[in-house]
């Protein structure tokens, strides 16, 4: 299955969550503060990283922050932080997706396993584009290598998640075309649509502060969802 790192500095509900992945069949990995999580993560290069934002040494948001220097590793963030800014914080700097506590088993195991089947559904997509289109897209300043799974801004390396190049490379390939949340929601995020899902929209304005100029050519078709402006 997949290898998970758990950072939790409380121990009895990492007990927990531990049990539950490795029942699911998953090899969990422990660290109960920030610079242990960096150190591990480094090592073991996780499929997945369950992160708590309140960590000794170092906070989960401190943490994710150097992760997305050089890895685009899925993240799911823990919180007991209910504010929507709180959450929204997270995502900007690089969360895939936030549980807030308390949460249940069942809720974290089924997010896990969507989260793995969306990294599965970008490298399957991935994979088809190498053999029926061009591997290199360029909009102006901006390259988007699929094979190298690579984009770059004036020369710069982007700092994408998984989720945002799948999201990227989908509306390059498809300029003048608008998708609805929900297809977008099912084809990048390998989910289906609930109401009040934001994650679409979350990771448009990402990715629109990330590109600069650029993002400002994905419109937001009202009503439907988005589209990169044709030609």
């Amino acid at each position: 299955m997949a290898t998970i790192l758990l950072v939790d500095d409380e121990t009895n509900l990492a007990d927990v969550i531990r049990r539950e992945l490795q029942a699911a069949g998953h090899t969990v990995h422990h660290a109960a503060d920030g610079e242990a999580a960096l150190a591990l993560h480094d090592a073991l290069h996780p499929d997945v990283m369950i992160l708590d934002w309140m960590l000794p040494r170092l906070d989960g948001l401190g943490v994710l922050r150097q992760i997305r220097q050089h890895a685009a590793t899925p993240v799911l963030m823990l919180t007991a932080r209910s504010e929507e800014i709180d959450r929204v914080m997270g995502l900007e700097v690089g969360a895939d997706d936030y549980l807030t506590k308390p949460f249940s088993m069942r809720e974290l195991l089924a997010r896990v396993h969507a989260m793995l089947r969306r990294v599965e559904l970008i490298q399957q997509t991935l994979q088809a584009d190498r053999s029926t289109s061009t591997a290199l897209l360029i909009r102006g300043p901006l390259v988007l290598d699929a094979e190298a799974h690579r984009a770059d801004l004036d020369g710069e390396l982007l700092d994408l998640s998984p989720t945002e190049f799948a999201l990227l490379h989908l509306l390059l390939r498809n300029p003048g075309r608008a998708f609805s949340r929900a297809y977008l929601l099912d084809t990048v995020w390998g989910e289906d649509y609930i109401s009040g899902d934001r994650s679409v929209d979350n990771a448009v304005l990402r990715l629109r502060k990330k590109l600069g100029p650029v993002g400002e050519e994905i419109e937001t078709v009202w009503g439907v969802g988005y589209r990169l402006r044709a030609g």
